[in-house]
């Protein structure tokens, strides 16, 4: 089987706060910049302003973002190419 590498992927996790999603996004980068394929990662966290929101409301919506790239990254990049949304909400807002 072949592999097929992307020279750049951008992808979002995005859930209500205290799901886990920054925990999830820290464990993600973690596993990838391991692959020596990979020479750049650059992350973008967003958390609410409030403290704890009720659940399911888009003002309680965090998510961590991670740019991965064989090559130097400058910025986060402007376009997804994969969303993971754990609730309506997060789809909603992203």
């Amino acid at each position: 089987m072949n592999k097929n590498y992307l020279n750049k992927v951008v992808i979002k996790f995005a859930g209500d706060s205290g799901d886990g999603i920054q925990l999830l996004g820290n464990k993600f980068s973690d596993l990838n910049i391991k692959d020596d394929k990979i020479n750049d990662i650059y992350t973008l966290v967003e958390f609410p302003p409030e403290i704890r929101a009720p659940a399911g409301s888009i003002s309680g919506i965090s998510s961590f973002q991670i740019s991965i790239s064989s090559e130097k990254i400058y910025n986060t990049g402007n376009d997804l190419d994969i969303l993971i949304a754990f609730n309506p909400a997060a789809l909603k807002l992203n």
